[in-house]
């Protein structure tokens, strides 16, 4: 026997900033989403806003990273 359920993001967000999750390869994008990430490393969307879209999608931010991590951009000076 097996149970299966979902994990909403306030949850899924505790579990990680409890250490409890492992890391795995994020989800592909919607073409919606990933139009909304190119206009973010556009800079066309403040990081205000793009908080806001991280907060109801954090799969976004993992995908900026791995972009950021790809062309070398947005490291620590």
């Amino acid at each position: 026997m097996s149970i299966h359920f979902t994990v909403s993001g306030l949850t899924r967000n505790l579990i990680h900033s409890l250490g409890l999750d492992h890391e795995q390869a994020p989800r592909p994008l919607t073409p919606e989403q990933n139009l909304l990430l190119d206009c973010y490393l556009a800079g066309q969307i403040p990081d205000s806003a793009w908080s806001d879209y991280v907060f109801e999608m954090p799969e976004l931010e993992k995908h900026a990273q791995l972009r950021r991590a790809r062309s070398g951009v947005g490291g620590l000076t």
